[in-house]
């Protein structure tokens, strides 16, 4: 039984849509997996039946758009027949001593209310295991029983998902992607939002650290696996004449601005050539100096679409929680520094200060070049498939 939020708040068309998707979303994991199954759809829920329950749900938790998932029993919707079910579950868990309670609905069903239902499965539960005792509050076990007009069911764990909203229900974004740690998590979120995803990656050269694109490759990989079946794209730009300008110049301080809107420059030309309809970054207000909120005001005018910044307000320590927990996280990252940034970054760099620099160094035909030096890497189901 998969429990999906916020999409049974809209429109019945707007639903109707979403829960396509994601239904198909959900085939694609399975048949990736080799999992046959069945999926019925009725009213506020998703149910998959198939041979392996356990794998189909631990595959399932994983896909956009799911609140949580649970391994039912099936039976009648009628109290003997969710009691029966329910005592069964109660008495692989339950020991003397123990509490616990029973979670009760009913929906579409004559002849009792969800009270009533609650009752008679909790006195039956109680009939097998006289030893334990009831407490609605705090209970060591709980197990659910739903009487519903398409069937009863039992059961006493549920798998959180990630929430969100079905992958492909928004349109496509281009997240720059980095071999850190921020932008896979901001890649991550709006994944998570419905936005179908390309990646981009600004190449260093011999300006960037030795395991930077293998780390990112990695990273690319890795997120891939969040939507399984899907393709994920990953270009990347190289960077390497840019810097040879830019570490040139007499003052390094504004390097980091100039940088990050040579990126922002470089991702609109590749955004308009695919259509994706904005940018995502993983800037963090104040994290460093040109993510200050000074800075990003001068840096945000050179992307010609919208840019998304999903960790805005995350502490660093929540970026890094939410890394780990996604899988993107590497302890041992290896040598992945810059040799471009300054060791004293301006905070507030002078918007015409940067424009004439930039006029200066003639960075639109610096973008355009940099954009016509691309690799295409592709990665699907955790794997990077092809390049070209």
């Amino acid at each position: 039984m998969v429990r999906y939020g916020e999409i049974f708040l809209k429109s019945e068309p707007v639903k109707r849509r979403f829960i396509s998707i994601m239904t198909g979303n959900i085939s694609l994991a399975l048949e990736v997996e080799g999992l046959t199954h069945c999926i019925e759809t009725p009213r506020g829920r998703i149910l998959i039946f198939g041979d392996e329950p356990r794998r189909i749900a631990a595959l399932v938790a994983r896909t956009f758009g799911v609140v949580s998932v649970s391994v039912c029993t099936v039976t009648t919707a009628d109290i003997n027949g969710l009691a029966a079910a329910a005592v069964e579950h109660a008495e692989r868990h339950l020991r003397p001593g123990m509490s616990f309670a029973v979670r009760a609905r009913r929906s579409g069903v004559e002849g009792f209310n969800s009270q009533e239902l609650g009752a008679a499965v909790g006195s039956a539960v109680l009939d097998r295991v006289p030893e334990a005792t009831v407490d609605l509050t705090t209970p060591d076990y709980e197990v659910f029983v739903e009487a519903r007009e398409f069937g009863g069911f039992v059961y006493d764990e549920k798998i959180s998902g990630p929430g969100g909203l079905p992958y492909g229900t928004q349109e496509e974004v281009m997240a720059l992607l980095s071999a850190g740690i921020d932008s896979p998590v901001a890649s991550w979120l709006m994944m998570r939002r419905g936005c179908r995803m390309v990646h981009v990656h600004m190449h260093s050269g011999r300006f960037g650290g030795a395991d930077g694109e293998r780390n990112v490759l990695q990273n690319h990989a890795r997120l891939s696996a969040w939507v399984p079946g899907h393709p994920l794209d990953l270009l990347v730009a190289d960077m390497e004449p840019f810097f040879e300008v830019v570490t040139a110049l007499k003052e390094p301080r504004y390097r980091c601005i100039l940088c990050k809107r040579f990126m922002l420059r470089v991702a609109s030309i590749l955004a308009g050539e695919r259509g994706a309809y904005a940018l995502v970054n993983g800037d963090n207000l104040g994290q460093v100096a040109s993510q200050t909120l000074a800075n990003m005001t001068v840096i945000a005018p050179a992307a010609s679409v919208p840019v998304l910044r999903p960790l805005i307000g995350f502490d660093k320590e929540e970026i890094v929680d939410r890394a780990r927990a996604i899988g993107t996280f590497e302890a041992h990252p290896g040598n992945v520094g810059c040799t471009v940034a300054p060791r004293y970054p301006s905070t507030a760099a002078p918007a015409a200060t940067i424009a004439l620099i930039e006029e200066e160094l003639d960075v639109e035909s610096l973008a355009a070049r940099a954009a016509g030096t691309v690799r295409r890497y592709r990665a699907k189901n955790g794997e990077v498939e092809e390049a070209g």
